[in-house]
């Protein structure tokens, strides 16, 4: 089942933990900018990791099939 990033945006607080342990270089500043937002968080990803759009999409598609 595909994970509804709808409802992670209006849970955000409850994901935040599961974020952060997964992609501990974010800081919680950065976190918070995110809110839930599935592009913002490819895009801190890219930023952070100074990884490529597709290497990041991937990180959180693996991600999501955890969740």
């Amino acid at each position: 089942m595909p994970v509804n990033w709808d409802q992670i945006e209006g849970n955000w607080k409850q994901f935040r933990g599961k974020i952060r342990q997964k992609w501990g270089q974010l800081t919680d500043d950065e976190i918070d900018e995110i809110e839930g937002n599935r592009e913002r968080l490819i895009g801190k990803l890219q930023e952070r990791y100074g990884i490529e759009r597709e290497e990041a999409e991937q990180q959180l598609k693996d991600f999501e099939s955890r969740m």
